[in-house]
């Protein structure tokens, strides 16, 4: 099996990415934030996908997030490219939070992902995943989130828009960006 991969972003391809390793072109789905890691040599984390006809490798910029990947796949009803969508989505920390808080919503919003399997994935990982603080979030991510949703924005596209504004602002900065950016 691939758990890592050290090289160059060759080029994109869709979702995914090519690695190039010593003259080798990977092909990797990754996730966004191994999209963002650079231009230089990078690390992935790399879980591999092996069936008959197939063999896909599926990329990270943590081993959390491969972790997480991982115990996603064992949830009934989650394939590898859900799976995916989950982790690309959030943080780790933020789907750990909304796990523990059984947050069925922010699951539903994810595409390929209806109630029934939402509510598995809260349901199957609350107990395979430590403890997680429950209480508001240290950074102010979910917050302005809550407030963007609060506005009428859906989950994803709220999450979506935040992902590109400096999570070092304060949360009305952070709203006041993306609602500018919106207009």
């Amino acid at each position: 099996m691939i758990a890592r991969l050290r090289g160059r972003i060759a080029g994109r391809a869709g979702q995914g990415l090519i690695l190039d390793v010593n003259g080798v072109g990977y092909l990797v789905n990754a996730t966004p934030s191994v999209q963002r890691l650079g231009d230089g040599e990078i690390t992935v984390e790399i879980h591999t996908v092996v069936r008959e006809d197939t063999l896909a490798l599926f990329g990270f910029a943590t081993a959390e997030e491969r972790e997480l990947f991982e115990l996603l796949l064992g949830v009934s009803g989650v394939g590898p490219k859900v799976a995916l969508a989950i982790v690309s989505g959030s943080t780790p920390a933020e789907l750990r939070r909304a796990i523990a808080r059984d947050d069925v919503k922010r699951f539903q919003a994810i595409p390929g992902i209806g109630l029934k399997t939402a509510q598995r994935v809260v349901l199957e990982l609350k107990e395979k995943l430590p403890f997680v603080e429950t209480g508001l979030p240290e950074s102010g991510d979910l917050t302005a989130r809550d407030a963007l949703v609060e506005l009428g924005w859906s989950l994803l596209d709220a999450e979506r828009a935040l992902a590109e504004v400096d999570p070092e602002l304060s949360i009305e900065e952070q709203v006041r960006h993306v609602l500018r950016r919106a207009a």
